[in-house]
């Protein structure tokens, strides 16, 4: 990979961040600590590289995150870097489903974006490379890089092997449908445990086109991970070699002085969301691409993505509505193969400019879309002429709400509202089958304020899969579905319940009408109807009124802006990269 040449020049700090802790007599406290850690003179005159991993022992996706830094640091040093490890915190989704612990998942997002600033400040350093490997972590990095705007480079973590079942690839979306069908008499305690025992047969993220994989082709697709580099599974040792190109690459970036708001304009954030909707993305991108923007300062809300998702084909077979997983796409070509069809149709802006420091066309331009394989599309003969990823809007959900369409058969659903205010609720009734064909399942109080945290609800739709009933029943509700959610589920309803939006004023057997082709989600009640109940409504009183989720959900904002918690770079009066 030709990336990260060694630099022909010798490295002058008078205006890098590492200035503050290395050059001048003043700085001899600063330097002695670097010394006690073995760096020489020489290291210490050299750019400081943060890199930053959410490595940890919570779950797969993260645990082979360590090793790959390794790989990252002997790029930088190779190419006269001085690499410097740190970690962050990660949450991780499939052990936080289903419980009180999914509320923690989105808070994670801020805190690792927070936390990387904060190390990266601390300690001024002058470039990152950011490794990230689950849901929240990748935007939470990638916010992270725009926010410093120092030159950056990310790398996901990779994803995991699929696992087999009775002669099936299966991922972790099989075992949450599969508690449905146990519950419902349809698969036995020992089919079930064995199952768990094989679902996740390795090291990496969930294999689907779920959150983790969708952020991944972000990544590429944005422009701040190197061509390809989201492909290899993260057992595969190929991925070392990506992670030390990284490495070299990022050193190359900082003498070019390309950064990350270079590559991160409102083209690249185009042709993101229109990666998310030719994949069958998931439904969180459209929070984390508006987050992402935030910190650029552009103003690119979920209807902007929406806009995008509508003029976009819906190419790669992926799981969930699909039939394949990300080993599949990689071994078909990867993300390339994706941007390559989508920019020679047009859908993308082959002019922005990549952490390779030449455009996506340019990276492109010796990409060939294989025929020999039926993972990925010709844009010109998609699954479907639109994005995957639909926004929906109308009087239950005036700020917008979010539904994955890839794979469903039908695109309109009319039903009677049951509604029930918190998850717990929700799951409790559908393990005891008290709901019925033809329901709306309206789960409230979940948004970013009311939850708090915008919990993901896949354990109660996978169940309602597992039973039977997934092609019968709509779930709306103000908090999240997971990427492995199919079927008829809408999240992201704003207003939220908890600031009095019209989710909060619903009451059971009110008649609703969703309807994705239209792009309309509505209750059968006129304003007058909805100004009387508001009139009647109070709010709710959450259980955490102290720690972290208090602190997020005094802070946080609408989910159709990115449920964000602070205002980004509009309101900057100076940023990292140039101090």
């Amino acid at each position: 990979m030709p990336y990260g040449d060694k630099p022909g020049k010798a490295w002058d700090k008078s205006k890098m961040p590492s200035r503050h802790v290395t050059n001048g007599p003043e700085r001899a406290p600063h330097r002695s600590f670097l010394y006690a850690m073995g760096l020489t003179a020489e290291e210490i005159a050299q750019p400081f590289v943060g890199v930053a991993t959410c490595w940890n022992e919570a779950a797969p996706c993260n645990i082979a995150l360590s090793r790959q830094a390794q790989a990252v640091k002997k790029g930088v040093k190779a190419a006269t870097g001085t690499p410097r490890e740190f970690c962050t915190i990660t949450v991780t989704d499939g052990i936080a489903m289903g419980h009180q612990g999914m509320k923690s998942s989105l808070v994670s997002r801020e805190i690792i974006a927070d936390s990387v600033e904060l190390t990266m400040r601390g300690h001024c350093y002058d470039a990152l490379v950011g490794l990230a490997g689950c849901d929240k972590s990748l935007p939470g990095m990638m916010m992270a890089m725009v926010r410093l705007n120092v030159p950056s480079v990310f790398l996901y973590g990779g994803s995991i092997l699929p696992g087999r079942y009775k002669g099936r690839d299966i991922t972790v979306q099989d075992m949450y449908e599969a508690v449905g069908a146990h519950a419902a008499g349809k698969l036995s305690d020992e089919e079930l445990h064995h199952m768990e025992c094989v679902a996740c047969p390795s090291a990496g993220a969930c294999g689907g086109q779920f959150t983790a994989n969708t952020m991944a082709c972000v990544a590429e697709a944005i422009g701040l991970a190197l061509p390809g580099s989201s492909g290899p599974p993260a057992p595969y040792e190929s991925r070392d070699s990506y992670c030390e190109a990284a490495g070299r690459q990022v050193m190359r970036l900082l003498e070019l002085g390309i950064r990350p708001r270079d590559i991160v304009t409102r083209k690249a954030l185009e042709n993101a969301a229109a990666v998310v909707a030719a994949t069958g993305g998931s439904t969180n991108a459209g929070l984390h691409l508006p987050a992402i923007a935030n910190e650029c300062g552009i103003d690119f809300d979920m209807d902007e993505v929406g806009r995008i998702f509508e003029r976009t084909p819906y190419i790669a077979d992926l799981k969930p509505g699909g039939r394949y997983v990300a080993k599949d796409l990689f071994e078909a070509g990867g993300v390339p193969i994706i941007l390559k069809t989508l920019l020679e149709a047009g859908h993308l802006h082959g002019d922005c400019m990549t952490v390779t420091g030449r455009t996506l066309a340019e990276n492109l331009a010796d990409v060939t879309f294989p025929t020999d394989q039926d993972v990925v599309r010709p844009s010109t003969a998609p699954l479907s002429p639109t994005g995957g990823v639909v926004v929906l809007k109308g009087n239950l959900a005036p700020e917008g709400a979010i539904v994955k369409v890839a794979g469903m058969k039908t695109l309109r659903f009319e039903g009677t509202a049951r509604v029930f205010d918190s998850e717990e609720e929700a799951f409790a009734a559908v393990e005891r089958r008290d709901y019925k064909a033809g329901d709306v399942i309206v789960i409230r109080y979940e948004g970013p304020k009311g939850g708090p945290g915008m919990r993901e609800m896949l354990a109660t739709t996978a169940a309602i899969y597992g039973q039977g009933l997934g092609e019968s029943v709509a779930l709306i509700t103000d908090g999240r579905f997971s990427g492995a959610t199919r079927g008829f589920c809408i999240g992201h309803v704003g207003p939220e319940a908890a600031v009095g939006g019209p989710i909060g004023l619903l009451k059971d057997g009110d008649r609703i009408v969703i309807d994705a082709q239209a792009a309309t989600i509505s209750v059968d009640l006129t304003d007058a109807d909805l100004a009387a109940r508001r009139a009647q409504w109070t709010p709710r009183r959450h259980d955490f009124q102290a720690g972290a989720l208090w602190k997020y959900a005094q802070t946080v904002g609408p989910a159709f802006q990115g449920a964000v918690t602070q205002p980004g770079a509009k309101a900057e009066t100076h940023v990292y990269g140039d101090i």
